[in-house]
């Protein structure tokens, strides 16, 4: 059976009307929901620790700052918007001391529920609200009187509302406009963990940089290997994202759609498969999520480790010199601007 798609006409404020929402953190997801719902009409606080950087930032946008403790007695709903492994310390420091009974906790990642770095008292709501996009396209969607298709789930019912004030939080940030589908926390973190390592990050990645270095090794430019494995990969995901597989594939030359269908599943082949079920099986029994917190706790060593390595990838300065030429794509520095969050 299809899932339902909650619209404009499903949702509305109601639910928020006279209450305090607190967004715990002003990084990606944090800054786009709470200005969101401050527009829609929301009372919107932001709880901060006391040196973040964001505390001005956010005070400039006509929001109110609070530590994060305070936000959280001051608030009805309590949206933690900060990493994923930082949630638990946040939580346990800030947030458990004064969630008292009838308060909403929401989320819009499930990790930190379903792998219990934080397990809620019985008599709070807890409930997610996921937009499918950074925070940044968020805020853009919104502005522009349009929305990014969102996620809700519900953890606890308390006091039976929860869903009306999942609908409500994504209604207030647009995300109806777009529409929303009801998943389970269990359901999107591993969906979700699953795409980022095999497909839509890792997967891409890892498959780009081999491409690469199979032409550069075989004696081809550097140059042309770089176009034809990372620059054209957005003709084709926008082609995909416009249209489907189907439609990319109507869009490109016979010989294209002969080796991708053809050579394609030569390289994508069974054992591909096999490797990503045993990723799945690595989230889906916890493994994964306690070798991440692992690393964190330890200061992330290996982390920055293989982040270097992939820097000193030969297709790294390559492509700084090729999008040097390219004036219509928006060179941005991301490199070391991480989002503030508690």
């Amino acid at each position: 059976m299809p899932a339902k798609i909650y619209t404009e006409k499903d949702a509305s404020l109601a639910p928020l009307k006279g209450k305090t929402c607190a967004v715990i953190g002003f990084g990606s997801q944090g800054h786009a929901h709470a200005l969101n719902l401050k527009e829609s009409g929301v009372k919107v606080i932001i709880g901060l620790y006391p040196g973040s950087k964001s505390r001005a930032v956010a005070e400039e946008k006509g929001l109110k700052v609070l530590d994060t403790a305070e936000a959280v007695k001051a608030a009805d709903v309590i949206f933690v918007a900060v990493p994923d492994t930082k949630i638990g310390g946040v939580y346990k420091a800030d947030i458990a001391p004064h969630l008292t009974k009838g308060k909403t906790l929401l989320f819009s990642h499930g990790f930190a529920i379903h792998y219990k770095t934080v397990v809620p008292p019985k008599n709070v709501n807890v409930i997610m609200v996921a937009p499918k996009g950074p925070g940044h396209i968020v805020r853009r969607q919104y502005t522009e009187g349009k929305g990014v298709p969102s996620l809700i789930a519900i953890y606890q019912n308390a006091d039976k509302n929860a869903k009306k004030i999942a609908l409500a939080w994504a209604h207030g940030i647009g995300g109806t406009r777009g529409g929303v589908l009801e998943t389970t926390f269990k359901e999107e973190t591993e969906t979700d963990l699953f795409g980022e390592q095999t497909v839509l990050c890792g997967g891409t990645s890892a498959l780009v940089q081999a491409g690469f270095e199979v032409l550069v090794e075989a004696g081809y430019a550097p140059e042309m290997a770089y176009f034809e494995c990372l620059h054209e990969l957005k003709l084709i995901v926008d082609l995909m994202n416009e249209s489907g597989i189907a439609g990319m594939r109507f869009s490109i030359s016979e010989t294209a759609k002969w080796g991708d269908v053809k050579v394609g599943p030569a390289i994508i082949d069974k054992s591909v498969k096999t490797r990503m079920k045993k990723a799945l099986k690595d989230i889906q029994t916890g493994k994964f999520a306690k070798e991440w917190i692992k690393e964190t706790e330890s200061g992330y060593k290996n982390f920055n480790k293989l982040l270097k390595e992939g820097e000193k990838h030969p297709i790294e300065k390559t492509g700084a010199k090729l999008r040097s030429l390219m004036p219509w794509i928006k060179k941005r520095d991301i490199k070391g601007q991480q989002a503030s969050y508690a």
